[in-house]
């Protein structure tokens, strides 16, 4: 390392990478790298200097583009990534998150990437193929990077193609057969249209992993290595992540040239791993008490949009469900939810129709949506990553925010060992009730609020105000934030009068598990109907549910009309032994929420027996 490096600070190193820190300050960058020596091993100079995106001979179509999104001065971890990076500098990239990653990558690669009509572009060896390829681990992150990309080239002709699950392939092959110049998806998608020959990257001079630790966690590194060696040897590689695991290292090592390691920090910070303008509160919370406390929470004075995060699917559904009843503007986003339905609750989101999202980790990672005020982590997170990415999604680009994390009693030593890893100086979260006083002056929460929202403060406009896209996805929900009750296409979840769950396969298969069977002799209106012949042989037999709720595929009872009522009479020849007597039947639990997989519904006993 050069020692003149101005206002740098030792970090650890590896063979075939060198660190870079500068200062980052809440407002506009004042750490840019002026020089990049040659060498194995390279660093930079850093000089406290007042810069703008033109200072660094980045196309002027960019710079215009940029000023007119009101970007004019870029962040530390952009200052410091563009002169490397347009260089020809592979790069490691690691910055806490909100800190502006996506225009430190999206600069120097739209810089470089020659569009239709401009001077090269009919020198390229494959024109219409593509230059440049953006790998991240998430559908909203693809949606969001290929949108900042998208603005940052409004002066120019750069086609920018995303390409991800949960929408149709047909659409994506006939934009890449089009022509693209960056390409922008998850990792499964891409590797699909690779191995159908519809995605060619032979020709690919520019390759960005971001977020690379979650792409990690999400277990797609396989995916992303094949991709890289899908790649010339000869490309740029720029890799983004908050963390640096030793997966991650090892990866940089053996696809990436003598990356420099730039980190960009916070002075103020003193090695805190949170961000300093994000104020933090833990509270231990009661089960049955937490959707009143998030109620009042969310009454908070001058609260903007607000993410709340849940470890499950099921949770992030019934939160949001609450919610609206109780009359705030909420949506959920979650995996079992179609892509559709996930892009129109984030739509809604961005655009103020909703001002709650209740989300999972997954499914919310690396979205950054202005002026999101309050994060709640309305169950405790997995672990201080976790944590640190929940939170990350507030107090972005020098805003300050407020991340409230409730902690039950079984997960108080996990969030022990988060306070520990992060400092945060709350080890023993207080027991906290929503009718607790200290919440009203922790938060600036008025007296006197509710768990409902009054009707005269209702004024957002909803989730069923945004559009819902058809994007030719199969197999899952539409959409809103309340779950399909029945059983979708080939695949549903159900959530009936017995509050239970089942899969229907189209085949007549089912599995149903839940809570509250129902008794043998009651019965609902839609299990009644005309007499059905369940095994093909012209008998009518008797059936009951014995799946405790579960939803009915397409393929119930194979052959059979309806469910006959479990307390109608026994059909002739059925019923009976011999001599007449009425025969007992043996009840058979069937796990089949649907009916069996042979296509024969249980049998139950006659309620008369």
């Amino acid at each position: 390392m050069n020692d003149d490096a101005a206002e740098q600070v030792p970090a650890a190193t590896t063979d075939h990478a060198d660190d870079v820190t500068a200062d980052e300050h809440r407002t506009v960058a004042d750490a840019v790298p002026t020089a990049v020596p040659t060498g194995t091993r390279r660093a930079a100079s850093v000089q406290a200097v007042d810069a703008s995106f033109a200072d660094f001979g980045i196309r002027d179509e960019i710079v215009r583009a940029l000023a007119a999104a009101g970007i004019s001065q870029p962040f530390p971890i952009q200052a410091m990534t563009l002169p490397v990076a347009m260089s020809g500098h592979d790069i490691i990239g690691q910055a806490k998150t909100g800190t502006g990653k996506t225009l430190g990558f999206g600069v120097p690669l739209l810089h470089r990437v020659v569009a239709p009509g401009e001077e090269g572009y009919d020198r390229l060896a494959a024109p219409g193929d593509p230059q440049a390829l953006v790998v991240v681990p998430t559908r909203e992150l693809a949606v969001q990077v290929a949108g900042d990309l998208a603005m940052a080239s409004t002066q120019r002709k750069v086609r920018i193609v995303q390409v991800y699950g949960g929408r149709a392939y047909e659409p994506q092959i006939e934009a890449l057969q089009r022509g693209a110049d960056v390409v922008v998806g998850t990792p499964g998608r891409m590797i699909d249209l690779l191995n159908q020959r519809h995605l060619r990257l032979k020709h690919v001079s520019e390759v960005v992993l971001d977020e690379a630790d979650e792409m990690l966690d999400l277990g797609f590194l396989p995916d992303v290595e094949k991709l890289l060696a899908a790649t010339p040897p000869t490309r740029h590689t720029m890799l983004f992540s908050a963390t640096m695991p030793g997966a991650v290292v090892a990866m940089a090592r053996r696809y990436m040239s003598q990356p420099t390691h730039i980190r960009a920090q916070d002075p103020d910070d003193d090695g805190r791993q949170t961000v300093k303008n994000i104020k933090q509160v833990a509270y231990r919370a009661h089960a049955l008490d937490k959707v009143e406390l998030l109620a009042r929470i969310l009454q908070a004075r001058d609260r903007g949009l607000t993410i709340v995060f849940a470890r499950t699917k099921r949770t992030a559904a019934k939160v949001a469900d609450e919610l609206v009843e109780r009359g705030f503007a909420a949506g959920a986003l979650h995996g079992d939810l179609g892509q559709g339905a996930r892009e129109q609750a984030l739509r809604a989101f961005r655009n103020g129709k909703v001002d709650v999202l209740v989300a999972t980790d997954v499914a919310a990672r690396g979205i950054d949506v202005e002026d999101v005020t309050h994060v709640v982590n309305y169950q405790c997170p997995e672990d201080e990553k976790t944590y640190l990415h929940r939170t990350g999604r507030t107090g972005r680009a020098g805003n300050k925010g407020t991340a409230v994390t409730f902690v039950d009693w079984d997960d108080l030593p996990r969030w022990g060992l988060i306070d520990k890893a992060l400092g945060l100086g709350i080890p023993e979260p207080v027991e906290t009730y929503s009718s607790s006083d200290h919440i009203h002056t922790d938060l600036d929460i008025p007296e006197g609020v509710t768990g409902r929202l009054p009707r005269d403060q209702r004024t957002r406009a909803g989730l069923q105000a945004e559009t819902l896209e058809d994007v030719g996805e199969t197999g899952k929900r539409g959409g809103g934030a309340r779950p399909a009750r029945d059983g979708g296409e080939g695949r549903g979840r159900g959530e009936g009068r017995g509050r239970g769950e089942g899969r229907g396969r189209g085949e007549g298969r089912g599995e149903g598990r839940g809570r509250g069977e129902r008794p043998a002799g009651e019965r609902r209106p839609d299990e009644q109907g005309p007499e059905g012949d369940a095994t093909g042989e012209g008998r009518s037999r008797r059936r009951r549910r014995g799946g405790r709720g579960g939803a009915a595929g397409e393929g119930d009872a194979a052959g059979a009309g309806a469910t006959a009522a479990t307390d109608a009479p026994a059909a002739e020849g059925e019923g009976t032994g011999e001599g007449g007597q009425p025969r007992r039947r043996r009840r058979r639990r069937g796990r089949g929420g649907a009916g069996s997989g042979e296509g024969a519904a249980p049998e139950a006993t006659p309620a008369d027996a």
